[in-house]
């Protein structure tokens, strides 16, 4: 756990999925926020349980903070969002940026989704680039980063007033990741190298003392140990796509090359069609039973599969 005179901050991992979820909370007022909760999901049977999330309910009740907020980095194409049960749960509210809507617009006729709220109307709040809201009285300031999809942002803590210069927590989803590591993919829809390059020299222009807190870890070649904590100033030194020196033309080539040979994540299908709906899965049909779409690329004549 960190905690200084800014935010109280406690990590989980879900090994699975490689994804970090965080609880945040303002330690004057015990005010706090979720931040990308995991649905537990076995992709082989259909399953979900609610072990990850719970875990992270029952931390927040032992330190007696009260959920103000569940909030998206992004939608996530590694594993479903945990949210709603969340705010089902405490009455936080779901948050995610406003460029949702793009990726909804280009997600809802892949899966021919009728019962997708428009306008992002399934969460709670649209984030602006540049909005500012409270947790307790934790100033956070919302940074749209698009390039790995149009919906990122980052959460960025700012210091308290009485120390303008103090260091800033920023929770960066998909932008990046350790600066042992390196950064996402761009190919998805809507994904961008040449953006996501600009997205991420914006976050290295903060302060080198920055925290940044990362949405995956997937242990760099050497390194024995998870971990999900750097700085701007690791990250401009070492990160080798993104570190000084790297121009946008070489990041754009090496993304191109990379990500035309990633095959696409595990739980894409599920994930993207439950997270653009902010973690909403269908509703049941006569049998009483939910159903999630699997849409057939047929690299045969149609014919041949009736």
């Amino acid at each position: 756990m960190a905690m200084d005179s800014g935010p109280a901050i406690r990590a989980f991992f879900d090994e699975p999925t490689n994804t970090v979820s965080y609880l945040v909370w303002d330690p004057a007022t015990k005010r706090g926020a979720v931040i990308d909760p995991v649905l537990d999901w076995d992709n082989r049977s259909g399953e979900a349980d609610l072990k990850s999330a719970r875990a992270i309910l029952d931390a927040a009740r032992d330190e007696g903070v009260t959920l103000d907020w569940v909030l998206e980095t992004h939608v996530h194409a590694d594993h479903l969002t945990a949210s709603p049960w969340i705010k089902r749960e405490t009455g936080a509210r779901i948050g995610i940026g406003e460029g949702v809507k793009q990726v909804q617009t280009i997600f809802r006729p892949v899966f021919n989704l009728q019962d997708m709220l428009p306008e992002g109307g399934d969460f709670d709040h649209l984030f602006r680039d540049g909005e500012r809201f409270r947790i307790g009285t934790l100033d956070v300031e919302v940074m749209h980063l698009p390039g790995h999809t149009p919906a990122c942002v980052a959460y960025r803590i700012l210091p308290p007033q009485s120390e303008p210069k103090g260091v800033s927590d920023v929770f960066v989803g998909d932008t990046i990741f350790m600066h042992d590591y390196g950064t996402a993919r761009a190919d998805f829809p809507g994904g961008d190298a040449h953006t996501l390059y600009r997205s991420i020299r914006r976050l290295l222009s903060l302060p080198p003392e920055t925290r940044l807190w990362m949405c995956h870890d997937y242990k760099a070649p050497g390194r024995d140990a998870f971990a999900w904590q750097s700085t701007v100033a690791e990250q401009r030194a070492q990160n080798p796509h993104v570190k000084d020196g790297k121009t946008e033309e070489d990041f754009v080539a090496f993304r191109t090359q990379r990500d035309a040979k990633l095959s696409a994540p595990t739980l894409l299908l599920p994930s993207i069609q439950v997270n653009i709906r902010a973690g909403r899965f269908p509703a049941a049909e006569a049998n009483g039973v939910r159903y999630l779409k699997i849409p057939v690329k047929a690299k045969v004549p149609d014919a041949a599969l009736s």
